[in-house]
């Protein structure tokens, strides 16, 4: 690696921190189209962020977790799930194309992020659910929570990614969780999936540590700030904010692939 290499890798930590607090993600799916704009080769661009997202991750959901704005139920069963579905795409990494994924991966990313432009689940001034209130849960979610889990278990193993970018809007949408809660929640469990994933492809042979270590040294400050900042902002603004940033990524997914 050279020198504005190593920079880079640590402006690119610095930048999913905040992206990935701010909106409920790891930040490894952003960071591999970066690291390669940079010059790193391929599977490292790929693998690489994965444990860097990790301590990150933890911080920021620990701050949603002391605001009391996580859903216990849906984080344990999405880790119990997801757990094999992650192991089960890394090892398939090794024999399947991902181009196909990346361009579904790109559509779904851009569509949520429309979504959530045109018809928002979070009103202006709508008045928020107290902590202690019990979770309202749409019909039959606990298959739709299976769904969801393993399906983006499996992608995120695939992509080797904590799978946060898909986790929250699916959280939001299918299980009709308001947006910090689906932030928090997705923050949590993407924290927990990366682990498998980054064990799988550490043995692969795909990890650099050294760009792992100075993404992780950006990311995990930035990842509390952002953290702090979506829990104070208005949610419906957030929402909003966060349609336009899924709507952007998506596009980028679209052209990277």
């Amino acid at each position: 690696m050279t020198i504005l290499q190593h920079f880079g890798a640590f402006g690119i930590g610095l930048l999913i921190g905040l992206l990935g607090g701010l909106f409920g993600k790891g930040g490894s799916a952003v960071a591999t189209p970066l690291l390669r704009m940079i010059g790193l080769p391929g599977f490292v661009a790929v693998a690489s962020p994965l444990p860097a997202t990790i301590p990150g991750t933890a911080v920021a959901s620990a701050e949603y977790w002391r605001e009391r704005m996580l859903d216990w139920p849906v984080v344990w069963w999405s880790i119990v799930i997801g757990i094999p579905a992650t192991i089960a795409g890394s090892f398939l990494s090794q024999v399947t194309g991902a181009g196909p994924l990346l361009v579904l991966t790109a559509l779904l990313v851009l569509g949520f992020g429309l979504s959530f432009l045109v018809r928002p689940t979070e009103r202006a001034g709508q008045v928020a659910a107290a902590a202690a209130d019990p979770p309202d849960r749409p019909p039959y979610w606990p298959l739709r929570l299976l769904a969801v889990t393993a399906s983006v278990g499996l992608v995120s193993g695939l992509l080797a990614n904590s799978g946060g970018f898909l986790l929250a809007p699916s959280y939001a949408r299918f299980l009709r969780q308001p947006i910090k809660t689906a932030f928090g929640c997705s923050l949590a469990v993407s924290a927990v999936l990366a682990i498998p994933g980054t064990i799988v492809h550490w043995y692969l042979g795909h990890i650099s540590w050294p760009v792992t270590g100075l993404v992780a040294l950006g990311s995990v400050p930035l990842s509390y700030l952002g953290a702090r900042m979506a829990i104070r902002m208005q949610a419906s603004h957030l929402e909003r904010w966060y349609g336009v940033a899924l709507t952007a990524l998506g596009i980028v997914f679209l052209f990277h692939h």
